[in-house]
């Protein structure tokens, strides 16, 4: 294991316990995923991964705790049109957004913030938390669809 998964995994684990979590094998083993997985993994996929280790693990299960690991700020959800619900490790170290391309689902974060530009939101509102992406198709994918059509 690289050094800096040790730390994605520790802190993970911290925040784990900082929000009353008990620190099990099986979150560990949760948290070990996501620290050695570099892109996005659906509940499924992270099903897949723990019943190897946790035959009897149920899938609701997986979805309840990837539901509260980012409702604390642990993991990052998106959904992906074709995809569905997936979860990423959450950046803790700063506060940023995402640009997400629909066809390969490569992610480039982006520090530009709409919440800092005087967004000016209806009657008294407070805002505790928010998240802004923005979907489309990454340089990458354009290449290969400009590619595509000149065949």
């Amino acid at each position: 294991m690289k050094e800096n998964n040790q730390a994605k995994v520790k802190d993970m684990l911290d925040t784990m316990a900082r929000n009353g979590w008990r620190v099990t094998e099986q979150r560990r083993t949760l948290a070990q995923i996501f620290a050695d997985h570099d892109g996005y993994l659906s509940p499924k996929d992270v099903y897949d991964q723990m019943s190897v280790y946790y035959p009897s693990m149920s899938l609701d299960t997986v979805y309840r705790n990837l539901r509260m690991l980012s409702e604390m700020g642990v993991l990052e959800h998106f959904y992906f049109m074709d995809g569905g619900l997936k979860f990423k490790e959450n950046c803790l170290t700063h506060h940023h957004h995402h640009l997400i391309c629909v066809n390969c689902e490569k992610t480039l974060p982006f520090d530009y913030c709409p919440m800092d530009h005087g967004l000016k939101l209806p009657g008294d509102y407070k805002v505790l938390r928010h998240r802004f992406e923005v979907y489309g198709l990454c340089e990458g994918c354009q290449a290969l669809e400009r590619e595509e059509t000149m065949e």
